[in-house]
């Protein structure tokens, strides 16, 4: 059985950084590829980043390009998002994601609020 749990989340000023992790278990991690999306209150889900299996090579909005980095630990079955120089706009819900022949999965989500 899948299953993807983030934990990580919070309330930061702008500026600030977080870091997002993602655990993954049910398949074979370094297997697949993993991402995380947001979704903003009245906004629809977005792609915020994307790691190839095996961590090959990442993919990012535009919008976080420069500013938020996506790394894969295969020992610990874990995917992050290291967050740097938050800005208001970036709070939402994140959540991590993957495929697994063919079917999507979403852990629960984490809120990410960034305000002074």
């Amino acid at each position: 059985q899948v299953k993807l749990v983030e934990s990580g989340g919070g309330l930061v000023q702008p500026g600030g950084s977080l870091r997002l992790s993602c655990t993954a278990s049910g398949f074979t991690f370094s297997n697949y590829a993993m991402s995380w999306y947001r979704q903003a209150p009245g906004k629809e889900r977005e792609l915020v980043a994307l790691i190839t299996s095996a961590g090959g090579s990442t993919n990012y909005a535009d919008s976080v390009q420069g500013r938020f980095t996506i790394s894969g630990d295969n020992a610990k079955n874990t995917v992050y998002l290291q967050m740097n120089s938050l800005k208001p706009e970036d709070t939402a819900v994140y959540y991590c994601n993957t495929v697994v022949f063919g079917r999507r999965y979403w852990g629960q989500g984490t809120q990410v609020t960034v305000s002074s």
